[in-house]
């Protein structure tokens, strides 16, 4: 069996949270003229795939079913734009994953993002050549806080819980992680996911 470690995308490898926020924020005005305060952003919605976070705001009667593919649209729109604009290559993101793969460590990236941002991120972050595997939220019948996409991840990389890391950062991956059985490292940022948060661990 493989060891393994697992990254989320947004607030993990890249610092992506505020950008999903502002992005949704753009559409959501656009097509209700309403906006998600930055406290309910993190409270409550961060971590969440956009149609999850659809369906709470149509169950609070801020937004029409009807609504969901164009704020859908609009929203993937607004954050292609953004991460073409601010995501580059992260140098400390490389050592780190030069290093786990010298290791030995079979390397995934699990996020509720979908797969179109996903590969830009990676691509434009110069890391994407490091993951053996890469779900999106389109891969997955049940996403995060539901722990299927790590153990998907799990068994496409060959590997025990027991042999595994996952690095989080929101409540909701937090949930996913812990019912998987494998290590969990809670992070704040992507400030903090280098070389050295593994020191000691592995």
């Amino acid at each position: 069996m493989n060891k393994s470690i697992l990254f989320d995308l947004d607030g993990v490898l890249v610092d992506a949270c505020h950008w999903h926020y502002e992005a949704l924020n753009r559409a959501l005005k656009e097509v209700a003229n309403y906006t998600i305060s930055e406290e309910d952003h993190y409270s409550t919605y961060n971590g969440l795939p956009t149609l999850t976070k659809l369906s709470m705001l149509r169950d609070k009667h801020i937004i029409r079913e009807d609504d969901f593919y164009k704020v859908s649209e609009l929203k993937q729109a607004y954050t292609v734009v953004v991460i073409e604009e601010f995501c580059s290559q992260s140098l400390p993101k490389l050592v780190m994953l030069e290093h786990l793969k010298d290791e030995g460590f079979k390397i995934g990236c699990v996020t509720n993002s979908i797969r179109k941002t996903t590969e830009l991120m990676l691509k434009n972050t110069g890391i994407r050549k490091y993951f053996d595997v890469v779900l999106s939220n389109e891969d997955c019948i049940n996403n995060k806080p539901h722990p299927e996409p790590y153990i998907k991840a799990l068994v496409m990389l060959n590997s025990l819980p027991e042999n595994s890391f996952i690095v989080e950062d929101s409540p909701k991956g937090l949930e996913a992680a812990r019912l998987t059985g494998c290590k969990v490292i809670q992070v704040k940022n992507a400030t903090e996911v280098t070389k050295e948060l593994f020191r000691g661990k592995i």
